[in-house]
């Protein structure tokens, strides 16, 4: 596949996860799909079925979207730059809803392999998102 086919397929990647559409996972991403990032959430699987599991309780919890703000292709690697954005509806493992915005930011690397999604490594902004779930205190309130 081009670089530009690669950048395509991530950005599918996320398109139809916004669009709730999970199933078409099995047609992106590869069984053996590796997630160096894994969400924080005890007893998921490996694989594919982890990152089902993962996009279904996030899905379900704060329903919202991914925002590609930059994508940069080199060989059989994605590196894309996110905003992505939700409401809090539901209970997150250990997080009662809050009904709170949230907003975090993502830089993702994936590597793809015979047009599927095979491994992944990211970088979140993870700790301003437990602010605005209220698990950990913001600096105005600290």
């Amino acid at each position: 596949m081009s670089t530009q086919e690669n950048k395509n397929l991530v950005r599918r990647y996320y398109e139809q996860i916004d669009a709730g559409n999970l199933a078409i996972l099995d047609e992106l991403v590869s069984p053996d799909y590796l997630d160096h990032s894994p969400p924080p959430f005890p007893g998921m699987e490996p694989g594919l079925e982890g990152l089902k599991e993962a996009f279904r309780i996030f899905w379900e919890a704060t329903p919202g979207t991914h925002e590609i703000q930059d994508q940069i292709a080199e060989g059989d690697k994605v590196v894309t730059r996110l905003l992505c954005r939700g409401v809090h509806e539901k209970d997150l493992p250990g997080i009662p809803a809050t009904g709170n915005a949230v907003e975090m930011t993502a830089t993702v690397i994936h590597r793809i392999e015979n047009g599927k999604l095979v491994e992944k490594w990211s970088d979140k902004d993870l700790l301003r998102l437990l602010q605005q779930l209220g698990v950990m205190p913001s600096p105005e309130v600290a």
